[in-house]
C-alpha cells in the first residue's frame, strides 16, 4: 500500500513538472509578444527564459525520480532531456537574436510539452 502511495507521487511530481514547463513556455511566448510592444517586455523574456529553462531541468529531475526508485521505462528522462536540449537551443537562438529559428521552435516545444502532459 506504501509503495502504491510512493508511486502515485511521483507521478503527481512528473505531471507538475510538465505542467510548470508547459505554463513557462506560455508565458514565454505572451511576454514575446510584450517585447514588441512594450518597453518592459525584453525584461519579462528575459526572466521567463531563466524561468523556462528552470523548468526544464525540474522537468529532468522529476523524470530521474520517477524511474530510478521504481525501475520503470527511462522513456521520461529521454523526452525530458531533449525538452533541456531544446530549451538550450532556445536560449542560444534568443541571444543570438535570430527569430526566424527562435519563434517557430518555442512554439514547438510548446506543443510538445502539451503532448508531454496530455500523455501523463
Amino acid at each position: 500500500m506504501a509503495t502504491q502511495a510512493t508511486a502515485q507521487h511521483r507521478f503527481s511530481f512528473l505531471q507538475i513538472a510538465i505542467a510548470v514547463q508547459t505554463l513557462t513556455i506560455f508565458l514565454q511566448a505572451v511576454s514575446a509578444g510584450l517585447l514588441l510592444t512594450s518597453s518592459y517586455g525584453e525584461m519579462l523574456h528575459s526572466a521567463g527564459a531563466r524561468v523556462m529553462y528552470g523548468a526544464s531541468m525540474l522537468y529532468v529531475l522529476a523524470a530521474v525520480l520517477a524511474w530510478k526508485p521504481g525501475g520503470g521505462s527511462p522513456r521520461p528522462i529521454r523526452h525530458a532531456s531533449g525538452f533541456l536540449v531544446l530549451a538550450s537551443v532556445q536560449v542560444v537562438l534568443g541571444i543570438a537574436h535570430i527569430p526566424s529559428v527562435h519563434l517557430p521552435l518555442g512554439v514547438a516545444m510548446f506543443g510538445l510539452s502539451v503532448l508531454a502532459l496530455a500523455r501523463r
